[in-house]
């Protein structure tokens, strides 16, 4: 009897290089995990990262795999890709890099020089849109690189992300799935190509149709593997490598979020919420949703940008202690992170977080910063610790109710996944702030679970998307609201969270005219 099929699911997120195998059930049946180093700084405020470091990753993160599994290479029937968002590569003309990566975590700005010319720029005029179509062009990666690096731009022959890079060195095509494109690129949101010549976008870019890759739709087939990749991956013989799509955009899909009536979040480095719509619809207005990682769908996300990295920064700053008894009872320290948060009643005892710790475009704006208010002689650190927890439900209840509203379509279940669903802790704050049930998915890798679906349906594993959803993803852990606590956030986020922003912006505003930060 022949062995089960089984798909190779690479996961290259900000901390991590994973290579998963899944079964057609959905089953993780085998997991290699490389940590990495996110990123350096050669300056303050830069992010970067060098693009074969990646690749070199990728193939540890392999051959830890095939060590730690009965499962054999011979089994694999086809190899996925899904990555973090944002970072982009410039290649030669023989598809040697020419510079370290700028990682998505980069806060550099590009100059602005002028208004976009033509009829967009009396148009953005008209609109009072120039602040966010200049915040555009200061985050446009390829901007700066050709105004502080013109030979290194001069040079480029291919301009990709992560995702791209990735799966031109597995195949040795310059392809990608249309479902990776988020970031500062001349990408369509609404139709899910390249923009056409006419888009504004190419006119406050340097980048030319030439440097991107062709771009192919999640599940179609990028290319097969090289000698090369098949040696580096551990694998004996060349398989098809099938598009699937940004981390985020699979991380909905392996929770099992086909409809906009199941709220999708995650509790990672970005905290998101997420709905799956046949229908073009802007969660902000003038923010497009980006690319689903299923065909021709669309991801309505309101993203908290240093979401859960507050979780991370408040252990590093003030969570030492734990992490020191952690170590010395052979624990997890997660474990004792919980249990400050059950010693503090909901509400934080009035502690109120913002967790705008990175300012945004435009809800919030450029001029945003965090904030946390109603201090008093009772708060200890561990008040702080829940504080955040419930800032970032409140933000994310608040993005919600946004895509509810543009979408005329009432969330009524969530799914969390990310490095915080794994807290029980968290997951029923989320159900108490929402009002709504939390649910886990049955695995911890959903963002390399929804890339092992695209692959599934690609490689005809199964027939369709519906399918294959209902095969291979189910759900774990249900949280239910308590009825008390979900009253007292109610009152909480209604009466003072929604308050915060729009009291506090005009200070925000000062502190930047004054200090220039943010910039």
């Amino acid at each position: 009897m022949p062995a089960e099929p089984l798909i190779l699911a690479i996961d290259n997120g900000t901390q991590s290089v994973r290579a998963l195998l899944f079964d057609t059930r959905g089953n993780l049946v085998g997991k290699g995990k490389q940590e990495i180093e996110p990123y350096f700084s050669r300056e303050p405020g830069w992010a970067e990262q060098h693009p074969d470091y990646f690749w070199e990753q990728l193939g540890e993160a392999c051959q830890l795999l095939w060590n730690s599994t009965d499962a054999t290479p011979d089994q694999v029937a086809g190899v996925t890709v899904t990555t973090q968002r944002g970072t982009v590569i410039n290649l030669d003309e023989n598809g040697q890099p020419l510079r370290p990566a700028i990682i998505w975590l980069d806060q550099r700005h590009a100059r602005v020089e002028g208004s976009v010319k033509g009829p967009w720029g009396w148009l953005f005029k008209v609109a009072r849109l120039e602040d966010t179509i200049n915040r555009f062009r200061e985050k446009t990666q390829a901007n700066w690189i050709a105004q502080n690096e013109p030979e290194i731009w001069s040079k480029t022959r291919y301009f990709l992300l992560l995702s791209g890079y990735l799966n031109y060195r597995l195949t040795g095509e310059f392809r990608d799935s249309t479902g990776s494109q988020v970031g500062y690129l001349p990408f369509d949101y609404k139709k899910h190509r390249w923009a056409s010549r006419r888009d504004f976008k190419w006119q406050t870019m340097p980048i030319e149709p030439s440097m991107l890759p062709e771009l192919v739709a999640p599940g179609e087939t990028l290319g097969h593997l090289t000698d090369e990749a098949c040696k580096h991956l551990g694998l004996a013989k060349s398989l098809p490598v099938i598009a699937a799509a940004s981390d985020k955009a699979c991380e909905i899909l392996g929770s099992g979020g086909l409809t906009p009536d199941i709220g999708c979040m995650s509790y990672g480095t970005t905290a998101t919420i997420n709905t799956t719509s046949q229908r073009y619809v802007e969660p902000i207005r003038l923010m497009p949703p980006y690319p689903s990682a299923v065909p021709g769908r669309y991801s309505t996300e309101v993203m908290i940008y240093r979401g859960f990295w507050m979780v991370s920064w408040f252990k590093r700053e003030f969570g030492l202690r734990e992490q020191k008894l952690a170590q010395e009872r052979g624990i997890e320290p997660e474990a004792l992170f919980d249990e400050l948060v059950r010693a503090v009643p909901p509400g934080s005892m009035g502690l109120m977080l913002q967790p705008y710790w990175s300012p945004g475009v435009r809800q919030p704006g450029p001029e945003a910063k965090g904030s946390i208010i109603g201090f008093g002689d009772v708060h200890t650190r561990s008040h702080i610790y829940r504080a955040i927890l419930e800032g970032l439900a409140y933000a994310l209840r608040e993005g919600k109710e946004k895509i509810e509203k543009r979408s005329g379509v009432k969330i009524k279940k969530l799914r969390v996944a990310g490095g915080g669903s794994q807290s029980d802790v968290a997951m029923q704050l989320t159900a108490d702030v929402f009002g709504l049930p939390a649910e886990r998915p049955h695995t911890y890798e959903t963002s390399g679970l929804g890339a092992a679906i695209d692959a599934a349906v690609g490689l005809g594993l199964h027939p369709d998307f519906d399918t294959a959803v209902a095969n291979m993803t189910r759900v774990g852990d249900v949280f239910h609201p308590n009825e008390e606590t979900q009253a007292l956030y109610q009152r909480l986020y209604s009466e003072v969270y929604l308050k915060m922003y729009p009291q506090l912006q005009p200070l925000y505003q000062k502190i930047r005219n004054i200090t220039g930060y943010p910039s």
